[in-house]
């Protein structure tokens, strides 16, 4: 039974930069396919980027080509890199399983984390 803890949001300035963390416990994420994926206040939550256990990534529209998606399966870590933060990146982030392998779809689970809370400000 994995869990999921969310850590490195905060509040930063639009064009500014943060790195998410995504911490498994209770088992081993090596062979398994992860996702970062977002909620704003009053909006639906929608995917963000996938990583598969051997490192290929997808990304949403949104934020490919700012965004970077990463593991450590050494560390049973998943990394989320953002550069280039806009407002409309203000959400809470989690990280969960993909299963879909690289389907940027949400994953129907009723098994969430605390997620991590990503501000920019203008």
């Amino acid at each position: 039974q994995v869990q999921f803890v969310e850590s490195g949001g905060g509040l930063v300035q639009a064009g500014g930069s943060l790195r998410l963390s995504c911490a498994a416990s209770g088992s081993t994420i090596r062979l398994s396919t992860i996702g970062w994926y977002r909620q704003a206040p009053g909006k639906q939550r929608e995917p963000v980027a996938v990583i598969l256990g051997s490192g290929t990534t997808n990304y949403a529209d949104s934020v490919k080509g700012r965004f970077t998606i990463s593991r450590d399966s050494a560390k049973n870590m998943v990394y989320l890199q953002m550069n280039n933060l806009k407002l409309e990146d203000t959400a809470v982030y989690y990280c969960n399983f993909n299963f879909d392998g690289l389907k940027l779809v949400i994953p129907i689970t009723r098994f969430w984390g605390q997620g991590t809370q990503v501000t920019v400000s203008s």
